[in-house]
């Protein structure tokens, strides 16, 4: 049996220090990584920057964007769907803490069959739905 899983994906931003304000102080994510790759002609360094929510095994890899095309997709990577699904084990918990730290939900918390669910938007654009899953 092969040990496959996905590790990591990319977001694209435009900044990495305000990515990682948002996602490690405004969502409770842990900071992995954060190296400096390289450093460019003006002094702007790449940075290998990794943030996940505490005890999750996938990533997110937060890459400033590199050229016109790229910075064009900032906050547009999954043509305006909900992309992003960031579960808990405690959706009210969570939702007002969010809140208190500044995310913006786009909707009010609803109950479906599945669980409760509130869609919020990251300061990019990127829709996320926070998600307790049903009971089985």
């Amino acid at each position: 049996m092969r040990d496959r899983r996905i590790a990591l994906f990319t977001l694209v931003v435009d900044d990495y220090d305000a990515a990682i304000a948002f996602y490690v102080g405004a969502l409770g994510f842990e900071l992995r990584e954060d190296k400096l790759l390289d450093v460019g002609p003006r002094g702007e360094g790449k940075r290998w920057v990794v943030v996940a929510p505490p005890g999750a095994e996938t990533g997110l890899l937060l890459a400033r964007a590199d050229g016109d095309a790229q910075r064009a997709r900032i906050g547009d990577q999954t043509g305006g769907r909900v992309g992003f699904f960031l579960h808990t084990d405690d959706f009210h918990r969570d939702h007002a803490a969010m809140s208190a730290a500044g995310v913006r939900f786009l909707e009010t918390p609803r109950t479906e069959a599945y669980g409760t669910v509130a869609v919020f938007a990251d300061p990019y654009g990127n829709k996320w739905d926070l998600l307790e899953p049903a009971s089985p």
